[in-house]
């Protein structure tokens, strides 16, 4: 089914691409590829428990297995569409549930996803185009993104059963691609919406095309379209990044919002950086890297709130320093995933925990406050004060985007818990459960995120000498750890603490984190506002809770005190002085609302009455 490009064609592109590398001097062509410094281990090694397990378990059963792919293949047998995005569905749900499917590890579930890939490939044109847009409309609108989307889940399955068949598809869907967008053929940023940014973002899926076949063809177009952005007409995702353009301040407000020229569509965007560190895994090309980096210190400084999330209406808006004043459509969960996904790149790159940090704490509250308690769907917006609610469907599928998402940030967290370094493990999240790497096993036990002790027993078949690390979080400003009883000096938060030595079986380490309550003080336009956080978890308050108003003012938070919890909430504590009348009572973010309708309102700032 492979479209073969033409000798016109090829000359074409990479005449253009040498052009194009010839005036982009901040992008020099550079071939070394770079090799992550941390490595994830097979999901059908990781068996996540406790908390994180329970939700995920969740997730998995009710909201990916439960899928009915049949109907996600669909729209690809029906190609009229003009406008929608029902192609994206496929590939986002195929993600999840490849992932998953490693995670359980069984053999009926992967013969399902073989069915449904199987049914997907049935619908590629002899052409090698699979998506659902009429012939005419090819290109526009979310075409070439739910292209994208179709490239990474055909790819998923390579990685997993090294197929050739969906290797073959994937190649023809993107050399298809090549025909229709390049030098002389259509613009990558004019196509689509956001700049070019949904479209341009099938830059991720086309340099892991390359990596796994080394056709320079897919690095060449990769270049290309990483070269267009710096176009008069493109989003400019380099060079506002290393001038230090803030993301929410790159373009003027659009006339018209959900348009191309909207540049500041946050989804889109951290897609695009998503492939610019594919690339530079490939090439080495510092400037992709320190792009991205400073793209996400703007966005961690300038965007992201007290729940690890941002946004209004799926833009940046400057919502750090707006998170107390009320905005529409706050939150959306895509945002959050791909805010996650942006992250866990970063942290296999560099090794950097502050990565990790960011990660657990948005999928500690914005990821699993927008999870029901079944874990069936996803909110498409959540918010910082109000009642929870769903989505609703979107292009006549039975589901939304973010439900649609939503699983991909959950299988995130066993792929980052426990990862290798050269060095030997790092641990990222704390989770019960237990890792079977190649030098040992590790066995976690512990109550976290709501207790603060951490044991971890670490089991070699024999006497073993490796580094094992554990990440400090930047919040744990009181720390110990200790192996075999042994206090270990040292402890820094915000840094990895790294215990060398021969590990013999059922060694012990042992670590006890800060998880005394933290307030947190911000002015908005309508005055000064206090939240609470404890360890990962921020703190809300919740009508179950509280029989006073929970918009009532607060004049000082001190310790908490655990109480106990009421039927859905998984950590409920009072602060004030017992007794005096000026309790504030106080759950866990994620649990704040979760009956999804009016009987449990809340609010995470609250006015702030004290000096």
């Amino acid at each position: 089914m492979r479209h073969p490009l033409t000798r016109r064609h090829m000359l074409g592109l990479f005449g253009g691409l040498a052009a194009c590398s010839r005036s982009q001097s901040q992008q020099p062509l550079i071939d070394h590829p770079v090799t992550d410094v941390l490595s994830a281990i097979p999901l059908s090694s990781v068996h996540l428990a406790g908390y994180l397990g329970k939700r995920l378990n969740l997730c998995i059963a009710n909201r990916i297995l439960a899928q009915d792919p049949a109907k996600l293949v669909e729209p690809f047998r029906n190609r009229a569409e003009r406008s929608c995005w029902q192609s994206e569905f496929w590939g986002k749900w195929f993600l999840s549930a490849a992932a998953a499917c490693q995670y359980i590890n069984k053999p009926d579930a992967r013969q399902w996803l073989g069915d449904s890939v199987h049914q997907l490939l049935a619908t590629q044109s002899s052409d090698g185009y699979i998506g659902n847009y009429a012939p005419n409309s090819h290109l526009k609108s979310w075409d070439v993104w739910g292209r994208k989307y179709t490239l990474l889940g055909l790819l998923a399955w390579v990685d997993m059963t090294q197929a050739s068949p969906a290797l073959d598809g994937a190649r023809s869907l993107a050399d298809h691609l090549l025909t229709e967008v390049g030098p002389g053929k259509a613009d990558i940023v004019t196509c689509g919406l956001y700049r070019g940014m949904a479209s341009s973002s099938v830059l991720e899926p086309i340099v892991r095309l390359f990596h796994r076949n080394r056709d320079e063809r897919y690095l060449a177009f990769a270049r290309y379209v990483v070269s267009q952005w710096s176009s008069s007409k493109g989003p400019q995702l380099i060079e506002k990044a290393l001038n230090g353009t803030a993301v929410g301040q790159r373009f003027p407000r659009p006339a018209k919002w959900w348009s191309w020229e909207n540049g500041e569509k946050a989804y889109e965007m951290m897609s695009c950086y998503a492939g610019l560190l594919e690339l530079y895994r490939e090439t080495g090309n510092p400037s992709y890297r320190n792009a991205a980096i400073q793209t996400y210190e703007s966005i961690r400084n300038t965007e992201i709130n007290i729940a690890g999330s941002g946004t209004s209406q799926e833009c940046w808006y400057g919502g750090t320093a707006r998170q107390t004043q009320t905005a529409p459509d706050t939150m959306e969960t895509c945002v959050a995933v791909s805010w996650m996904q942006l992250c866990a790149h970063l942290l296999r790159i560099t090794g950097d925990p502050r990565y990790a940090d960011e990660i657990e704490r948005t999928a500690y509250n914005a990821l699993l406050g927008a999870m029901p308690p079944d874990g069936a769907a996803f909110a498409k917006y959540s918010s910082l004060e109000g009642t929870r609610q769903l989505g609703t469907p979107q292009c006549g599928m039975d589901l939304n985007c973010c439900t649609a998402n939503g699983p991909r940030g959950m299988m995130l967290l066993p792929e980052l818990a426990i990862m290798m370094h050269a060095e030997g493990p790092v641990v990222n999240l704390y989770s019960a459960g237990n890792w079977n790497l190649k030098a040992c096993r590790i066995e976690v036990n512990t109550g976290y995120p709501f207790g603060g002790q951490v044991d971890l027993r670490v089991l070699p078949g024999q006497s073993e000498n490796f580094a094992l690390r554990l990440r400090i979080p930047a919040w744990s400003t009181e720390t110990s750890l200790s192996v075999n009883r042994t206090p270990v000096p040292g402890i820094q938060p915000g840094a990895y603490a790294t215990i060398r030595r021969n590990w013999k079986h059922g060694d012990m380490v042992r670590l006890r984190l800060d998880l005394r309550a933290r307030t947190v003080r911000a002015s908005g336009a309508n005055g000064r506002f206090v939240a609470v956080e404890r360890g990962p978890l921020v703190l809300a308050r919740d009508t179950r809770l509280d029989t006073s108003s929970i918009d009532q003012s607060v004049s000082a938070i001190s310790e908490l005190r655990q109480i106990t919890t009421r039927e859905g909430i998984d950590f409920a504590a009072v602060a004030g002085p017992e007794g005096s009348g000026n309790e504030v009572r106080l759950c866990d973010y994620a649990s704040a609302g979760n009956t999804w309708d009016l009987r449990s309102r809340f609010r995470v700032w609250m006015p702030d009455s004290g000096s």
